[in-house]
């Protein structure tokens, strides 16, 4: 059995665009999981501390036959991959893979809360995940697009699509 899970993705280091695309990649790349579509993405203030670059931000649907424990597993080791380091709380990275939705599962553990705690705070989440599903609705029976009406403005700005797909083989 497979379950749609959302991924959202973030970079403000070392190239953020191609951290991202290179991300997604990976993700495409994931056993027992299919890469079913990619948001654009989008720039924006940080959420945090303001002395830091903008960030780059956007969302991956996989489908996967994996746990989200599991799942969360290769998500912390792509980070690893990139050179994610846990130094400042909401401080500078080059990758964050958070896993915002898992089907409709609600998890809330030591390691893992879906959906993400800050979802409805946060527009460089919400506009990725309405990019590739504009139906989504929460566990809880609300619609992300009317969290995304109420969400705080954040300054998000859509970028020009990147030259190359995670489908390319180059």
């Amino acid at each position: 059995m497979s379950t749609d899970a959302f991924v959202g993705l973030g970079s403000n280091l070392e190239d953020p665009t191609g951290q991202l695309a290179r991300a997604v990649t990976e993700l495409a790349s994931l056993p027992d999981t299919l890469l079913v579509a990619q948001s654009p993405f989008y720039a924006s203030r940080p959420v945090g501390p303001q002395d830091q670059p903008d960030f780059v931000n956007g969302a991956a649907w996989l489908k996967t036959s994996l746990s989200a424990h599991i799942l969360l597993d290769h998500l912390q080791n792509i980070e690893r991959h990139h050179g994610r380091q846990r130094i400042r709380h909401w401080g500078p990275r080059t990758l964050d893979l958070d896993l915002l939705l898992f089907g409709q599962d609600l998890i809330d553990d030591a390691r893992l809360t879906v959906p993400h705690k800050e979802l409805p705070n946060r527009d460089f989440a919400l506009q990725p995940l309405l990019d590739l599903n504009p139906d989504l609705i929460l566990p809880d029976g609300r619609p992300l697009a009317e969290l995304r009406r109420q969400c705080p403005d954040n300054s998000l700005r859509k970028l020009p699509p990147i030259d190359r797909s995670p489908f390319d083989s180059r």
